[in-house]
């Protein structure tokens, strides 16, 4: 992929009440750039998922034991349009999230009444915060499209002593376990992802492997990698196809063949409603995903 011209990376959401000293502007490097179009933007805001509170929850309870309070400064890197950085907020003084798509960041300012949070445009492998600054390094769903050695060094750099990091997804095993028809489901979701893995980027593999590679590159003493929180969500059948709308290789595979992609989800749509006996997509249906998470603390 091609590199970006670099933003400047003080060009923030908003005034915050709580100011960071920023480094000088860097220039934004990055191989894989899959999230810029924005209505790719769009409807990650749409249909992108909170982070599940017990995941939330295990994060929390981890950075408490590990370094305790006052949680000053949470950093969320690869923030897209923001779900995780606003979940962030009621604990910390200050969070910013950084993202390197300038569409993405622009949908995540667009949700407003949150002061203590502000977002950059920047790279997980050249953060502006000074060194010994940050309590908590999180990604969700973002850290396999880091440069790992170089992002690794930076979070080294910027974490205070016993600040952690909190890297979190989910592989490709979901599921839609309804009591008359879940397999039926499950074959149609699988067929759709069938469809595009000739679009999938190699770097998804990072998340599949559940950032197995990361957890071993980081330096840390005190690490885990805890490989399955299952999560059941209900959602609309909309949704459903919401959520794969926005998956990196749906996006290039509308990018390549405009009609089969649009012609794929209208199929997917209805057959979905057929095995469910339904004609409203905002019907519900169970979708289970298996979360995984990767938690280390810095030394003193």
């Amino acid at each position: 992929m091609t590199q970006l011209a670099s933003p400047s990376l003080s060009d923030t959401h908003e005034t915050s009440k709580f100011p960071l000293k920023i480094c000088p502007e860097v220039t934004v490097k990055m191989t894989d750039r899959m999230f810029e179009d924005k209505q790719h933007a769009s409807l990650y805001q749409k249909y992108r998922f909170d982070p599940p509170e017990e995941l939330k929850e295990l994060i929390l309870q981890y950075l408490d034991k590990k370094k305790g309070k006052p949680h000053q400064l949470a950093v969320d890197v690869g923030c897209g349009t923001g779900q995780n950085s606003r979940a962030l907020t009621p604990y910390f003084q200050q969070v910013v999230g950084i993202d390197v798509s300038e569409s993405q960041v622009e949908e995540a300012r667009a949700v407003p009444g949150l002061p203590n949070l502000s977002y950059r445009v920047g790279t997980a492998e050249e953060l502006p915060f000074p060194d010994g600054s940050v309590d908590l390094l999180t990604a969700s769903s973002a850290a396999h499209w880091f440069d790992t050695e170089r992002f690794i060094k930076e979070a080294v750099r910027v974490l205070k002593p016993r600040g952690c990091l909190a890297f979190f997804g989910y592989g490709d095993n979901e599921s839609m376990p309804q009591e008359s028809c879940g397999d039926r489901l499950n074959n149609i979701y699988e067929e759709v992802k069938q469809v595009l893995l000739p679009y999938t980027s190699t770097r998804v593999a990072g998340a599949n492997s559940k950032l197995k590679a990361l957890f071993e590159a980081i330096p840390f003493p005190d690490k885990e990698r805890i490989e399955i929180i299952p999560v059941k969500l209900q959602l609309s059948i909309k949704n459903v196809i919401g959520f794969i709308q926005t998956f990196s290789m749906y996006q290039a595979y509308l990018r390549a063949d405009p009609n089969a992609a649009t012609a794929l989800l209208e199929k997917t749509t209805s057959r979905i409603l057929d095995e469910m006996k339904v004609s409203s997509t905002e019907a519900k249906v169970d979708f289970v995903m298996e979360y995984f998470c990767v938690l280390a603390c810095k030394s003193e």
